[in-house]
């Protein structure tokens, strides 16, 4: 196990095009850290010249107590999973396995054993002789990640392993690695597009844009203090509804508008904050859980909004509420017990108190 430290690294394609903008990360000693971002975002980029199959245009990348940007990738002690999974598909699942360790010059008795381990741990042992082309998705990633872990590396690096899972077994497969790290202690950097991915799975998240890392920390962190409106707006299913306006003080209490009939009272906590922002714009960031159905204290409140209903979504427990409020479309995520009708007016309840402010020139949260 090691901690993996990058100070300044950044990667510049031919052409001048700029994959990853002098990023700093610090990842401790068996700590499971998640990249997360959209596509191009520079994350695997990234997650690549930590294993050395990209070269750092500039900056350092150390590997425990060694700097490792002249390491050739056999020898930084690390193994990585990959999205189509590498199998050799003339070889048996054994084989797989052991490749590593043959190359190693292991002794025979030593490689079985420790494939033997491996296998009983990932729930494979009954695959060793097949080959690939007999395996299920599923089956091949668990081939995969035993691969990569009887060579017993420093770190693991992980590219989207799931990406090519249906959706049941990538909450299978999620769980099936949460307890390899718990079990193994290794330090490991997961890279993902998916941002529940990122949330279930990681001990913290670094969310990307642009080549640039825009916030570090714990999911909790992350999903209740987002440092801008990107990372608001990326982490969270549905994202998080935004609305441009105008913060008001009418008569010593503020209200945010948006003029078009929008009208929602600041609560106590934030108005301390948001003072200083009396008469000027701001946009006002509102999660779809924070959403319930209007009572009489509500209504007296300012506390609630009228929004007219385009899309009702069931999703079981809960549902998806689709709605035109003001120029934009909002979506509330309802108890299934209060579903507006599509195509009528519908009046909810806003939990202000878990509001978020965002600058609209710098997109900065206000950190109310």
């Amino acid at each position: 196990m090691a901690q993996i430290v990058l100070q300044g690294v950044g990667k510049t394609y031919p052409g001048k095009v700029q994959a990853v903008e002098r990023i700093n990360l610090h990842v401790q000693d068996g700590e499971f850290v998640v990249l997360v971002g959209p596509s191009g975002c520079g994350k695997s980029t990234t997650l690549r010249m930590i294993a050395g199959l990209e070269e750092a245009t500039i900056g350092t990348i150390s590997i425990g107590d060694r700097v490792v940007n002249d390491v050739p990738p056999k020898d930084r002690d690390i193994a990585m999973v990959f999205q189509n999974y590498a199998l050799y598909p003339h070889m048996t699942v054994f084989k797989n396995m052991a490749f590593g360790l043959k190359l190693r010059k292991m002794k025979r008795k030593d490689i079985r054993e420790r494939v033997e381990d491996v296998a009983e741990i990932l729930g494979i042992t009954d695959l060793l002789k097949r080959k690939p082309k007999a395996l299920s998705g599923g089956q091949r990633q668990r081939v995969a990640l035993g691969r990569a872990i009887v060579r017993d590396p420093q770190v693991f690096l992980f590219d989207e392993p799931l990406s090519n899972l249906d959706a049941k077994l990538r909450v299978h497969m999620r769980a099936e690695i949460g307890r390899l790290h718990s079990r193994l202690k290794s330090t490991m950097i997961y890279v993902t597009h998916d941002q529940v991915e990122a949330m279930t799975m990681g001990d913290r998240i670094v969310v990307m844009r642009d080549g640039v890392i825009q916030q570090v920390d714990t999911p909790s962190v992350i999903y209740d203090r987002p440092a801008n409106k990107f990372v608001a707006g990326f982490i969270g299913s549905p994202p998080m509804n935004f609305i441009d306006g105008t913060i008001r003080d009418e008569s010593g209490v503020l209200f945010f508008v948006d003029g078009q009939g929008l009208r929602l009272r600041v609560r106590k906590t934030h108005a301390v904050i948001l003072e200083k922002y009396t008469d000027s714009r701001l946009t006002l960031g509102i999660r779809p859980e924070l959403f319930s159905k209007p009572d009489q204290a509500s209504r007296e409140s300012g506390s609630t909004l009228l929004g007219h209903v385009e899309v009702v979504e069931p999703m079981g427990s809960e549902t998806y509420v689709s709605m035109e409020v003001g120029e934009g479309v909002w979506t509330a995520r309802l108890e299934s017990d209060h579903i507006p009708k599509v195509n009528t007016p519908c009046r909810l309840k806003v939990n202000m108190s878990r509001a978020h402010y965002f600058d609209p020139e710098t997109e900065e949260s206000i950190g109310v």
